[in-house]
């Protein structure tokens, strides 16, 4: 997500990110820090305020996350109307940017409802290990019960990632993967040390190690993305 949205900000997009995840990694990883819960959506999907002012970093807008966002789960489901109210407010928005890019929590959460029902397509990252299956009947399941909802939002893409091409078990999975999905990208190969080193900088991989073999990955999976949502790039 910030890896991608980094890199369509260097093709010349807007990029808007939105932190929905309480553990709030994105926003840590872009370095944003001093977050308050009145800076993350909380207020709107439940006190019916707009969005908070985007915080700005290496040259993306931010609405940032916070670990008290979690009480949102709780407290969405019990008012009417507030599991859209995400999407009402970015359609509010679409002359200030070119593509928003939201950050759901792995749970099928409240949460996880409301980034999915603001989107326009849903990008599925899936692990290439056994419990990346395990996980696809529980996701298939939230994604059918948001067609109900939202009957023209689907997949554009599904992202095989952590992958390590020298182990047999994650070649299988992937090629389970691309078997039983549509639209799968090519995987995302495992390489630790820089992911964790860039996040600890604070900063996007195509600044922390431009040129780097996983700068090269992020690069090919901006444009598989690029690609699935139809976006035009102006440089």
């Amino acid at each position: 997500m910030r890896d991608v949205g980094y890199e369509l900000t260097g093709l010349g997009m807007r990029v808007l990110l939105v932190d929905l995840d309480p553990q709030a990694s994105l926003t840590k990883w872009l370095g944003v820090e001093n977050v308050d819960l009145s800076d993350t959506v909380y207020p709107l999907a439940l006190e019916g305020k707009s969005l908070p002012q985007p915080r700005e970093a290496h040259g993306l807008h931010l609405i940032p996350a916070h670990i008290s966002l979690s009480l949102a789960e709780a407290q969405i489901s019990g008012q009417i109307g507030a599991v859209l109210t995400l999407r009402q407010a970015l359609g509010q928005l679409r002359d200030s940017y070119d593509v928003v890019l939201i950050d759901s929590p792995p749970s099928l959460g409240q949460l996880a409802a409301l980034g999915a029902l603001a989107a326009d397509h849903l990008i599925v990252p899936v692990l290439t290990q056994q419990k990346g299956l395990d996980a696809l009947p529980g996701l298939q399941s939230a994604l059918e019960l948001y067609h109900r909802l939202r009957p023209d939002l689907g997949v554009a893409l599904y992202i095989p990632t952590m992958y390590e091409g020298r182990r047999a078990h994650d070649r299988e999975v992937l090629q389970a993967l691309r078997a039983n999905l549509p639209q799968v990208s090519r995987p995302v190969p495992l390489r630790g040390a820089v992911w964790l080193d860039s996040s600890s900088a604070g900063q996007p991989v195509g600044m922390f190690a431009p040129g780097s073999p996983v700068h090269r990955d992020v690069q090919e999976l901006t444009r598989s993305v690029s690609e699935a949502l139809k976006l035009e790039v102006t440089a």
